[in-house]
């Protein structure tokens, strides 16, 4: 039992504690000194127990130490008010009184909450003031004139305040004066002077409903004391940023005075800031990050400084702490890179792209947006407006150079300290677009019929407005003309051979494709002109003439002259060509033969001739060359062979035989094809140096063979002259068509002759000199 004993004691101790120590009352303000606020009981029966009053919040000297008395068994403890207790609700509705129980080693504090309360019924003028010693009031005789000196806090509304006392001079300097709101004003005076001296002023106060009460201010000079405290500087305003971490200093300010101690005044509490008691160093408490704390921007400060052993000889000091945003981060943008391409048809205005930019430090803030041009240095194609980027001029792809690649950057500033900017990199390629078609001039060009394959007759100038200028395919459409156009530079050529009397022009439509002038590499464009080729004629065809060959009988007078024949000649290829010349260029011995036109006439009236007592046969050639203005001429040679027979007293008349060869048989034209080969230039240098050798060995004998076969000629030439003659007049059929070749010509007789291509003679020409062979049964030749 005895130990179970201190237990049960504190078992009884705590629920006591628990069950007491929670009190709230409420005490009306008319309550006066010596009245009991509130009992409560103690259980503590081992040792002497003590009920202290640790603190009173606000502080005051109303309330009592606490009271403790044994009744019964138990403790009861008491609450009351002191003698100087005058409770105000309008003053202060609200105390906290922390106590303390100990019972041995046992303690437990509890709190006691008392509200005061307004009591309608009491008088009015409570308080110091209406007490009879009054409200004392101390001022320095430094005071500003007309300046309220203190305030009288009375309930209700609409009192009217009076100053009853008298202010005679000399002892006052000037009335003071109370308005209706309780501000006692000093004198417009002033105290200065007064120094030490105490003005007594009774104040009325009257209420309505015919309610007053009256009350004493006494108002006492102080003189100003030789260490006063003062600020020697004015207020300021301080700037910092806002990354200083907190415990960083801010200002220092400094107070005249012995022995200064400070405080802030206002803002309280101030959670931002904090002054040294001593040092008067004003620090940060707390981070002051704009973006989570807008208020922290500007804080308004009042800071006390005071003696530490006279608190009242004090003075303020006010001043502004301006936290100013820092710049940590350059503004963000979106795109952070703009790539991209427009047409050049893009129109003035239009809207490339729109920039969204932030600043994280500051958002919302406003951002400076500026165009910076790189390549090239100063363009104008493009133009920021804001924070929008547009097309400002005319986008033209089709002048060299213009066609360019824009690159740029929008330089983003903020307005923060220190100043950050963002550069967005821009690059705005210009692509071409294709719009104009090619086109090209309509042209003549000319050509001689003869021009050799590949020729060129000219070329084809297309133009196209879009850049590049000269990206332009050339081709022609349809038609099988002998002509082709460069696929690249439009030149004409010529492919194939031309005859003028075949066909005198070509119509030529040159189609013009442009190319790689578009972004789209299968856009085209396509344009077309006509040209014009004419053939200019060239002389290509030799006059033939029908027959080639002639053979005619003719008997002669003597003295008179007699149209022999007419030789017929033309161009079958160009039958409006029908001016020749004629000449005898062989056979007209003794120039008997003349021609007139394309007469061949014979001439008897040669003077000192002797007439030909027997038949004398001439074999005439006759050259027949065009003579148009078409060069160069050609010409061919027609054989004409006379018999001319003198004419005697017996014969009856004077007639022309002409034999001629049938209409049937046709010339044969015998062609000798020679065929060269041209070697490569160093083979002829081997072979000119391997047949130098040979050509010293060789050169002695092939002299003497030439000269050798020089006299055979010549030995055989009378003998075929005589048997060819013979030939002739044994034949009664004659040739027609005999045509003298450049190289090699014989006439053809009919299919049935077959001897035609056998040759058992070899003759030389007389007049001439040329050697031929021929064949004895037809009197066929083939001139060597």
């Amino acid at each position: 039992m005895v130990l179970l004993r201190p237990l049960v004691l504190l078992l009884a101790l705590l629920v006591s504690d628990l069950y007491c120590l929670s009190w709230f009352i409420d005490v009306s303000e008319s309550q006066g000194p010596g009245a009991t606020l509130q009992s409560f009981s103690f259980n503590c029966s081992s040792y002497i127990p003590t009920l202290e009053l640790l603190h009173v919040q606000p502080p005051t000297t109303f309330f009592n130490p606490p009271s403790l008395t044994r009744w019964q068994g138990t403790y009861v403890g008491k609450m009351t008010l002191s003698s100087s207790a005058r409770l105000d609700a309008l003053t202060v509705n609200h105390y906290e009184l922390q106590l303390r129980f100990t019972c041995g080693n046992h303690v437990t504090e509890g709190r006691l909450s008392v509200d005061v309360q307004r009591d309608p019924n009491r008088d009015q003028c409570s308080g110091r003031f209406a007490s009879p010693a009054g409200e004392i009031i101390q001022v320095r005789e430094t005071v500003t004139p007309g300046t309220p000196l203190y305030t009288l806090l009375l309930p209700g509304q609409g009192a009217q305040m009076n100053i009853t006392s008298a202010q005679d001079p000399p002892y006052f300097p000037g009335p003071f004066s109370i308005d209706g709101q309780g501000q006692l004003w000093a004198p417009s005076q002033g105290l200065k002077g007064q120094a030490q001296k105490v003005f007594q002023l009774q104040i009325l106060v009257t209420f309505g409903q015919g309610r007053s009460c009256r009350g004493m201010l006494m108002v006492k000079v102080l003189p100003v004391p030789s260490s006063q405290v003062s600020f020697p500087q004015q207020a300021q305003n301080i700037t910092i940023p806002e990354n200083l971490v907190p415990g960083s200093k801010v200002a220092q300010v400094h107070a005249q005075g012995f022995d200064v101690r400070y405080e802030i005044v206002s803002p309280v509490p101030c959670r931002l800031f904090s002054i040294g008691r001593v040092d008067s160093v004003v620090r940060t408490t707390a981070p002051l990050e704009l973006a989570q704390a807008p208020d922290a921007a500007v804080t308004r400060l009042r800071v006390k400084a005071f003696e530490q052993l006279r608190p009242w000889d004090s003075a303020e000091l006010d001043f502004r702490v301006d936290v100013q945003s820092v710049n940590r981060w350059p503004p963000r943008c979106l795109p952070a890179l703009l790539v991209t391409q427009i047409p050049e048809t893009t129109l003035v205005g239009t809207v490339v792209n729109t920039f969204t930019c932030t600043d994280p430090d500051s958002p919302g803030s406003t951002l400076d947006y500026q165009l910076l041009f790189h390549s090239p240095a100063s363009a104008s194609s493009l133009c920021l407006r804001d924070r929008v980027l547009e097309v400002n001029d005319t986008l033209d792809c089709d002048v060299p150079g213009t066609c360019l690649q824009h690159t740029a950057s929008i330089l983003v500033l903020d307005s923060g300290q220190p100043l950050m900017a963002t550069k967005v990199p821009v690059l705005v390629m210009v692509t071409p677009v294709n719009e104009f078609s090619p086109t090209c001039v309509s042209r003549t060009f000319r050509v001689r019929e003869d021009a050799r394959p590949h020729t060129l007759l000219g070329s084809v100038v297309g133009t196209d407005l879009d850049y590049p200028h000269n990206s332009i395919e050339y081709s022609t459409s349809g038609g099988s003309a002998p002509f082709a156009v460069d696929r690249l530079n439009g030149e004409v050529r010529l492919l194939g051979p031309l005859d003028y009397e075949l066909q005198k022009s070509y119509r030529l439509t040159v189609l013009l494709t442009d190319h790689s002038q578009d972004q789209d590499p299968t856009c085209h464009r396509s344009g077309s002109c006509t040209i014009t080729i004419e053939v200019e004629d060239v002389n290509d065809h030799a006059p033939e003439c029908e027959p080639p060959f002639q053979e005619l009988t003719v008997y002669a007078h003597l003295g008179r002259s007699l149209e022999v024949t007419t030789v017929s000649c033309r161009v079958a290829q160009e039958p409006q060509r029908l001016a020749f010349s004629y000449r005898i260029v062989g056979g007209n011995s003794q120039s008997r033969f003349s021609l007139q036109g394309a007469v061949l006439v014979h001439n008897d009236l040669l003077l000192g001739s002797p007439w030909p007592e027997q038949p004398h046969t001439y074999e005439l050639l006759i050259c027949v060359a065009d003579a148009g203005p078409s060069a160069p001429h050609l010409s061919t040679t027609a054989t004409v062979i006379v018999h001319i027979v003198p004419w005697r007293a017996s014969t009856g008349a004077t007639s022309t035989h002409r034999t001629t060869v049938p209409s049937r048989m046709t010339p044969l034209l015998v062609t000798d094809t020679e065929v060269f080969w041209q070697p490569e230039p160093w083979f002829v240098v081997v072979l000119t140096v391997t047949g130098a050798l040979l050509l010293l060995g060789l050169g002695w004998f092939l002299s003497w063979l030439l000269r050798r076969l020089t006299q055979v000629l010549q030995t055989s030439s009378k003998p075929t002259q005589a048997l060819l003659l013979n030939s002739i007049q044994g034949t009664k059929g004659s040739i027609e068509g005999f045509v003298e070749a450049p190289r090699m010509e014989t006439p053809q007789a009919p299919s049935s002759v077959m001897s035609l291509h056998h040759f058992d003679g070899r003759a030389q020409d007389s007049r001439t000199g040329r050697d031929y062979l021929f064949n004895t049964h037809t009197g066929a030749r083939r001139w060597l």
